[in-house]
């Protein structure tokens, strides 16, 4: 058994799906019906699976949510299984559990064995279990970019390793050049701004201010101001307290205090408590004392002088014409000016840094420039053995004239300044390195290769994504492979190699196909069929499992519309009992 195989779908209020079971094969699994839409229920609930897109539209009406469920064998030791059960899943029997639920409203909720987990680590996941192929993948197949990216999956380590370094190497360029811009494109705004800090920086520098100067000369101001004032109070107070020495007679407060010490100090024997009471009212003399001498000295002190009034005042202004511009206080005028000084030096240096930016980006160019060779070399090479191999598989698709190759070319550059050198040339290059890749087609002997969005018809590109698809499964596999449709446009004998391969391909990966063809669903080795019902009022879909005489039915109804038709039967027959030998 292939490991990755997807064992069976369970959906259930998916579009017009109540509740079908989908059954798969380990190895070729057709999927057919009357209809696309029941067809399309199969890839649309894997893309589900594999962390696709939700949309409440796909809720069938009436129901409160749609939800598919998925079982996948997988090798315990595969990344894919590792990845799992680092999210916290566990295994059942070998095989992943896998769940997608869709609101109504359009929430959307994964369960990964039995452990909820985000809707992206789905598409991690399937990056290991699936390939999904439909028309859309044919026709990216068209895009250079597409041919690029499918030639260097076939070349593996001789192109991801260099291009990985490539890459690097074309960030820091870009992150290089465009800081050149930078200093370059703005060099009079610069001088500007280094003009202004520098004036600014003068500008405090004469100023000299300190840390806390401005709070503490506001203080002196506002002490200077009220000089007068202020000696009277002090005056005042300290003869309320200490008495006048010019007035005997007088009452202060420290006589007061004194003589009501005396009073208990003759009996504070007898009671502790008064005792007490004494001892704090001597406390209270003492401290009277001291405040009454402070504030004689306070007056004597003090100093009306007007000249250091307009010194101060001449200072303040000073001052406050640097917080005006610089900040709100004098610390944040000095933190400016701390700032400012770092941002000037990194001005003044930017000679110095655009000489060793410049020398950089030219390190950078030549780098990339023999990186760029190496993937074109790598390529080319590549390039010959992919052609091959899918020119032998278009062979056996009923293309055995047909003729893939690859062209490889560079665009010069406009300007030397703007390229990369590579084989001696200034040449355009992005991200990738500077390959322009096309996939050529020649369909028979004597036409011109011709780039595949032009020369190849509806059937060809089929056969050539599928030849692809064949040579990466021997290169690069995948558990799992899903066709929707990639037979569009052939018939005939090239519909028969088509089921011819496909079913080779099943030999070595699971390989699910939906189709409209009978010649390719009479290869597979498990025919399901996605059959709608409708009651007048509802339509429903279900998935039967096709098997003997129902088989050859299905494919004489998708031969000739006519299920029992005895020309059709025996055609069906016939293309069962090929498929049978052919495998």
């Amino acid at each position: 058994m292939v490991v990755g195989v997807l064992e069976e779908m369970r959906i259930r209020a998916l579009g017009v799906i109540d509740d079908a079971v989908v059954e798969l094969s380990p190895g070729f699994t057709a999927v057919t019906g009357e209809t696309g839409a029941g067809k399309t229920m199969v890839v649309t609930s894997l893309g589900l699976l594999l962390g696709g897109r939700a949309d409440a539209a796909l809720v069938r009406i009436g129901a409160k949510a749609a939800v598919v469920e998925g079982r996948i064998t997988v090798d315990g030791r595969s990344s894919a299984a590792v990845r799992a059960e680092e999210a916290g899943a566990e295994l059942d029997d070998g095989a992943l559990l896998i769940s997608r639920t869709i609101s109504a409203e359009g929430r959307s909720r994964a369960h990964v064995g039995g452990r909820s987990v985000p809707v992206g680590l789905l598409a991690e996941l399937a990056d290991d279990l699936v390939a999904v192929h439909g028309q859309t993948d044919q026709q990216g197949l068209l895009r250079p970019a597409r041919q690029r990216q499918a030639l260097d999956r076939y070349a593996g380590d001789a192109v991801a390793g260099p291009l990985e370094k490539y890459a690097a190497a074309y960030r820091r360029l870009r992150a290089v050049s465009a800081e050149l811009d930078e200093l370059t494109t703005r060099a009079r705004e610069r001088a500007q701004e280094a003009d202004l800090l520098r004036f600014g920086l003068e500008e405090i520098a004469a100023a000299e201010p300190l840390p806390g100067e401005d709070a503490e000369l506001a203080a002196e101001a506002e002490r200077l101001g009220h000089a007068e004032a202020l000696a009277s109070a002090a005056t005042a107070a300290h003869t309320a307290l200490a008495g006048h020495p010019e007035d005997p007679e007088g009452v202060d407060a420290g006589a007061l205090v004194a003589g009501a010490h005396r009073a208990l100090e003759g009996v504070r024997s007898h009671d502790p408590a008064l005792a007490a009471l004494a001892d704090r009212i001597a406390e209270v003399g003492i401290l009277l004392s001291d405040v009454a001498g402070e504030l004689a000295g306070y007056a004597d002190d003090l100093d009306a002088d007007p000249l250091r009034l307009a010194a101060v005042e001449e200072r303040r202004a000073a001052l406050s014409h640097l917080t005006r511009k610089y900040g709100q206080d004098i610390a944040d005028v000095l933190a400016w000016a701390e700032r400012s000084a770092a941002r000037l030096a990194e001005l003044d240096g930017d000679d110095d840094r655009i000489g060793e930016l410049t020398a950089e980006r030219d390190a950078l160019r030549a780098e990339l420039g023999e990186l760029a060779q190496t993937l074109t070399d790598a390529r080319t090479e590549a390039a010959a053995r992919f052609a091959d191999a899918v020119t032998a598989e278009l062979a056996s698709l009923a293309m055995p004239h047909a003729r893939v190759s690859f062209a490889i070319s560079q665009t010069e550059a406009a300007e030397e300044s703007a390229g990369i050198e590579v084989g001696g040339r200034a040449v355009q290059f992005g991200p990738h390195g500077a390959d322009e890749v096309e996939l050529l087609l020649a369909p028979h002997p004597g036409a011109p290769p011709r780039p595949i969005a032009k020369g190849a018809s509806g059937g060809e590109l089929s056969r050539v994504m599928l030849a692809v698809e064949v040579v990466f499964a021997g290169a690069d596999p995948v558990p799992t492979y899903l066709f929707d449709e990639v037979d569009q446009g052939v018939g005939g004998k090239a519909a028969v190699e088509v089921g011819r391969r496909l079913a080779k391909l099943a030999r070595t990966a699971q390989v699910v196909v939906v189709t409209h063809l009978p010649q390719v669903a009479a290869f597979a080795d498990r025919h399901l069929v996605v059959e709608k019902t409708n009651d007048g009022a509802v339509t429903r879909s279900g998935v039967k499992a096709m098997e003997g005489e129902d088989r050859v039915r299905e494919l004489s109804r998708m031969l000739a519309g006519q299920e029992d038709s005895e020309l059709a039967r025996a055609h069906a027959e016939e293309l069962l009992a090929t498929a049978r030998a052919g495998r």
